[in-house]
């Protein structure tokens, strides 16, 4: 088995988790993580200034909601200067997050061209003073942890501000850093660079380093740990529609086979808690809405997965989700794997 992977004073367990994901890593897709073997998992990132000026009102309360059967849970925060980040950083701590997550990794335009995200891996002055700021702020019972991409691009220039990003963030006391294989510029365009994370390793020694990047299997997950020697693997765009992924990887790393995919019963389970927790954090009519981005994700997993996908695209109400799963998963067969080929010929196209 697999070392537990550790965040400062923070046992995590079995070292693959689940990382932020922008509009999906809500709560009740945390919730349904935790339940199928993620130990881990993390929210969908938040800005600064939209943490600082947040009330408590329906229709935005369900960025800081926090059940006890997830914990531990990560906050991701992202920003552009300094003192508004330490700002945010004390609303996530006072809403009850367990760890504070620093986005230097986004790589979309509009995140860029406001100074945030992966901007800050071009000025490391900044990101470094993000970084002692934060970890100042927060208490020290509360790790503080770090995602990152490669860099800017591979220019040498992008190369020298990346490792001095991270030995700084180490050195001001952060407990854990994610590395993203992909560079700002290549966005989600071509494969994850895996040797790279070897070489963080290398260079970071006993520090906690985390990789992401074209995790799309189980097997994936521990193929990076066993190629890498990273201490754990954030999964990103494969935990969407597959949270099974977490339990696979654990019983590949037990030695065991891999187990096969859960059947249309098992989906349907899932799939239908999923919604039922939606439905306690959001609007009747907002929540159908949302809901379908994952009815999509989770059609992959079944064998009529374009008819599936098709049926969950129209899907925008309890009864019309109900239907779908009336209709395709009235009979318990064989589920299928997502095809990985999908995903990264997906990222091809970003």
């Amino acid at each position: 088995m697999l070392p537990d992977l550790k965040f400062g004073p923070l046992t995590i367990g079995f070292p693959v988790v689940q990382a932020a994901l922008s509009g999906y890593s809500d709560w009740p897709m945390r919730v349904i993580a935790r339940q199928l073997g993620a130990p881990y998992a993390l929210c969908e990132v938040m800005l600064d200034q939209f943490l600082v000026a947040l009330k408590n009102r329906q229709r935005t309360g369900h960025f800081l909601f926090i059940g006890d059967e997830q914990r531990p849970v990560g906050g991701q925060l992202m920003g552009a200067e300094p003192d508004q980040f330490t700002a945010g950083a004390i609303k996530l701590v006072e809403a009850g997050f367990d760890v504070i997550d620093i986005n230097f990794g986004c790589p979309v335009k509009k995140v860029l061209g406001r100074c945030r995200g992966g901007f800050h891996l071009g000025q490391p002055d900044v990101a470094i003073e993000i970084v002692r700021r934060t970890r100042d702020a927060v208490p020290s019972s509360i790790p503080v942890t770090v995602k990152m991409r490669r860099g800017i691009d591979d220019s040498a220039e992008s190369r020298d501000k990346f490792f001095r990003i991270l030995e700084s963030a180490f050195g001001a006391g952060v407990a854990a850093i994610t590395v993203h294989g992909r560079t700002v510029q290549q966005r989600y365009v071509g494969p994850s660079r895996w040797s790279f994370l070897k070489e963080v390793k290398q260079f970071a020694g006993d520090h906690i380093i985390l990789g992401s990047g074209d995790l799309f299997t189980a097997q994936d997950c521990l193929d990076m740990m066993t190629e890498t020697g990273v201490d754990g693997v954030t999964v990103a765009r494969g935990a969407i529609g597959n949270p099974w992924i977490f339990a696979q990887a654990k019983v590949l790393a037990a030695g065991q086979p891999l187990p096969p995919p859960p059947s249309l019963f098992e989906q349907r389970e899932v799939i239908r808690q999923h919604y039922r927790l939606a439905e306690q954090l959001y609007e009747t009519r907002r929540c159908g809405q949302m809901m379908r981005k994952f009815g999509i994700k989770y059609a992959a997993l079944h064998p009529q997965h374009t008819e599936v996908r098709g049926a969950f695209t129209k899907s925008s109400s309890r009864d019309t989700w109900e239907g779908v799963l009336a209709e395709w998963y009235a009979e318990d067969r064989p589920g299928q794997y997502p095809d990985p080929a999908i995903h990264r010929s997906q990222s091809e196209c970003a």
